[in-house]
């Protein structure tokens, strides 16, 4: 694809600004941005004031020696000078239908990464024995999306589910099992979940508790709860250190056992995943059991190298500007969440040879993450086997909330499964387009029922995902399903239906539209495909800051470009064939836009609503 009008444009001013401004300012930055009013032009540069500040010299002055320097000979009609030293460009038109209709293609213009690597996502975070909840939506759509922005971009993306499936919890939740005599073959998540809560109430010990309560003699009472629940505590983890011991050393029923609490726990997230459009097989499940053969080596590698020290029987990993250490190996020799963490950075960079690792989990892991990337980097698995240089990243998410916007919780205080909510988004999205499907004058209307619950599904599916995706991702963010799934304002459907819109015009037109030359005959259209020529650069921004909203911000404004071109462009009704054929060719490129981005996001687009 030829270069693209904004880089030659800006390519054509840095050269005008070294020859006003001489060699000093190599490299600058011409300031182009979107003309603030587009009937003055396309594309406004800005440098002036910024060079004339420098040269002391009068902006208005400097921006009329960078007209008469700047080349813009088949690109752009003569400048012209506004304000205190604003340039206006207009574009010529042979430009941009030349620029569009290079979009016109299978990629839509969107240029692959030359660069492009092995890139591994870890997302979903599922605990097994445990209910996924809301927190894991967040942390499986955007890791979702960041997959398939890459991708988009020629990478080569595994998405990876670091599953808690190994250590002292399990094996709480597998003695309590065996002990009650449980039938695994028949065993339910509830009946995961509830043990999984037992247990750690269980287990939880209070002996800071007890001390203060003797020395501060609260009674007989209080002290005698207080042993009993510390020697509860003690018993249940020898019990489960003893049972982990045994599931260690692979004691086959054990392994069993522990092998239905997975596959009960993993068909939950399947059916979620089923619900959310997403894409990850047992081959992304890596999670601490995988990596447990491994921990051993992980701390050779760090105490050959002289890169941890002890500290009161505790192996631990100093950092240079910080007090805080990442410790490696407890006391007793085990391991920890660091450790494995260490590993699947090994495994990741070393062995499947990832260039860029990006790890998807809430913010407040923040430091954790910081440290062991760190010390990553200490141990040399910033590089890959074959010198590539390895990127490091967390993406930190806020909180979803209730309309009290406290964390959603459920009228009984619990954490809202993830299940639940689905379930609750797709009969919100089918409801909205039953109801509308009511209306005798509805593109719907006469679809089965089967034919509008699929339309539903993805109102609601792509209602949520929108929602997540649309904002800032460190910022938390109100679940409000009233919102959400409105047809109306920044939400999923509103770009669902601006699509299937745009699909009922072009299916009105037939091929017309196929291989049409275009025209430019009214401001409308030449803003629209001013849009248009911005998606390749926005596809590439989203993925080089991983920040989706980019993508989601895009759509909002190519929706309103086309509703503003629709509304003073008659397409179907042009004023002549040849017009006609022009529009419904630009109308069928921003459908296939729109639809490529809500892919981008994860969001479906059904062809009527």
């Amino acid at each position: 694809m030829a270069l693209d009008p904004l880089q030659r444009l800006i390519t054509a001013f840095q050269a005008a600004i070294l020859v006003v401004g001489g060699d000093e300012f190599q490299g600058s930055n011409p300031a182009i941005r979107p003309a603030a009013k587009p009937e003055h032009g396309d594309y406004q540069c800005n440098a002036a004031m910024a060079v004339a500040k420098h040269l002391g010299r009068p902006p208005r002055e400097v921006a009329e020696e960078l007209i008469a320097a700047v080349d813009l000979s088949e690109l752009a009609e003569t400048p012209e000078v506004a304000g205190p030293g604003f340039i206006n460009i207009r574009l010529l038109d042979g430009v941009l239908v030349d620029a569009v209709s290079a979009m016109d293609t299978d990629d839509l213009g969107v240029v692959r990464d030359e660069d492009a690597g092995t890139v591994v996502i870890d997302m979903c975070g599922v605990n097994v024995a445990k209910q996924m909840h809301v927190g894991h939506l967040r942390s499986t759509i955007i890791g979702d999306a960041f997959a398939r922005i890459l991708t988009r971009l020629g990478h080569d993306v595994y998405r990876e589910n670091h599953l808690g499936d190994w250590g002292l919890p399990i094996a709480m939740v597998l003695y309590v099992l065996r002990r009650d005599g449980r039938d695994f073959s028949s065993i339910t998540l509830n009946d995961l979940d509830e043990t999984y809560r037992a247990v750690q109430a269980v287990a939880k010990a209070d002996f800071q508790g007890l001390a203060a309560a003797k020395d501060k003699q609260v009674g007989p009472h209080r002290i005698a709860e207080l042993e009993e629940q510390n020697a509860g505590a003690i018993e249940m983890r020898t019990a489960a250190g003893e049972t982990l011991v045994a599931l260690q050393s692979g004691q086959s029923d054990l392994v069993d056992n522990w092998q239905s609490l997975i596959d009960v726990t993993l068909g939950s997230m399947d059916s979620a995943l089923d619900m959310l459009d997403i894409k990850m097989g047992p081959e992304t499940n890596r999670g601490e059991s995988f990596y447990r053969n491994r921990l051993q080596a992980v701390l050779d590698t760090f105490e050959s190298n002289n890169l941890c020290v002890q500290d009161d029987g505790a192996t631990i990993i100093r950092f240079n500007d910080r007090k805080r250490p990442l410790l490696i190996r407890k006391t007793d020799g085990g391991f920890l969440y660091a450790t494995t963490d260490l590993a699947a950075c090994q495994y990741r960079t070393q062995e499947t040879q990832a260039t860029r690792c990006v790890y998807v989990v809430d913010a407040r892991q923040k430091d954790h993450f910081q440290d062991v990337f760190e010390a990553a980097a200490l141990a040399g698995w910033n590089t890959t086997p074959s010198g590539q240089t390895v990127t490091f990243s967390h993406t930190g998410f806020g909180s979803v909330l209730g309309n009290d916007r406290k964390p959603l919780k459920t009228r009984g205080g619990k954490n809202v499964t993830l299940a639940s909510l689905l379930h609750e988004a797709i009969n919100r999205g089918c409801q909205e387009v039953h109801m509308r499907a009511e209306d005798p004058h509805a593109p719907t209307h006469g679809l089965c029922d089967d034919e509008l619950d699929a339309i539903g599904r993805a109102v609601g599916i792509g209602a949520v995902k929108y929602a997540d995706l649309s904002n800032d991702l460190v910022r938390d963010y109100i679940f409000d399903l009233d919102r959400m799934v409105a047809f109306e304002g920044d939400t999923g459907p509103y770009l669902q239906y601006a699509y299937a819109r745009i699909q009922s015009i072009t299916r009105k037109g037939g091929d017309d539209g196929q291989d049409a030359a275009l025209h430019i005959s009214h401001l409308e259209e030449r803003l629209l495909i001013l849009c248009l020529m911005k998606w390749n650069n926005v596809v590439h921004s989203a993925s080089d800051n991983l920040e989706p909203h980019r993508i989601a911000t895009y759509l909002r404004s190519l929706a309103a470009a086309f509703n503003a071109f629709y509304q003073a462009c008659p397409v179907l009704k042009a004023s002549s064939a040849e017009l006609r054929r022009s529009r419904l060719r630009l109308a069928d490129l921003t459908g296939r836009v729109l639809a490529d981005g809500l892919d981008l996001l994860g969001i479906g687009s059904p062809s009527r609503m």
